[in-house]
């Protein structure tokens, strides 16, 4: 993994929602490193060592299946950290995180985060705060995906990705939202294609661009906007 100079580490939002002192405390033992796309920081079972504040990175949490398939059942950006919850319990990985963007990412020893949770109530609650929003979220995404019809759970997940880049053009491939959505390439193909032809994206070879966010908002279902408000309310000093 390589290593880079630190960065302003306060790029990851979670880190931002810190108080002043306590990140203070926390900055010295903070490593920036780039996470490479298809990068696997931990299978399932490994033994997790670091805790990850990504900036520009985003990262999946796949269940992997008996006959290799997988299943999205998480995503952590810049407004999260991965592994964390994970580390202060069991410190096993109970599925893989791959880099599905690459970038830059803070990341600290899980020894020395766990330390500073006992010692610093703030940091503690912080952390249990964000535990909660983890759990609505994946309760939020559960119920999407048994009632809600594929294009509309599409539009949430662009809208989640470009939220979380912060940019308008996604490496995003047809297979690789099939994947994260649980559904076969040729569905994900029609949609995107009703969804350009709607002016609401252009595909490109490997990328797939946001031309029209209002119109993505409206065809997503309700629980993009479910989840948005769930940070809100549990992360309020985090920005938006």
């Amino acid at each position: 993994m390589v290593k880079l100079p630190n960065a302003d580490h306060r790029t990851n939002w979670l880190l931002t929602a810190l108080e002043p002192e306590d990140f203070a405390l926390l900055e010295p033992d903070l490593e920036t490193v780039h996470l490479t796309h298809g990068q696997v920081l931990y299978d399932t079972g490994d033994t997790i060592s670091h805790a990850y504040f990504p900036h520009d990175a985003i990262v999946s949490l796949v269940n992997v299946m008996e006959d290799g398939g997988t299943v999205e059942v998480g995503v952590f950006g810049r407004e999260g950290v991965l592994g964390l919850l994970s580390a202060l319990v069991i410190r096993e990985a109970f599925g893989r995180y791959v880099v599905q963007m690459a970038g830059a990412a803070s990341r600290i020893s899980c020894e020395r985060l766990d330390e500073m949770s006992n010692a610093r109530p703030n940091l503690r609650h912080l952390i249990m705060r964000y535990g909660e929003v983890l759990l609505a979220q994946t309760f939020q995404n559960v119920s999407c995906n048994a009632v809600h019809p594929v294009e509309s759970r599409c539009c949430r997940w662009i809208l989640s990705m470009r939220d979380r880049a912060d940019q308008d053009t996604l490496p995003l491939t047809h297979e690789f939202l099939a994947e994260m959505l649980a559904v076969q390439r040729s569905s994900v193909s029609m949609v995107t294609r009703t969804l350009q032809t709607a002016g609401l994206i252009q595909q490109s070879r490997g990328s797939i661009t946001v031309l029209n966010r209002a119109g993505l908002e409206k065809t997503a279902c309700e629980c993009y906007g479910k989840v948005r408000l769930i940070y809100q309310r549990l992360l309020p000093g985090a920005p938006r």
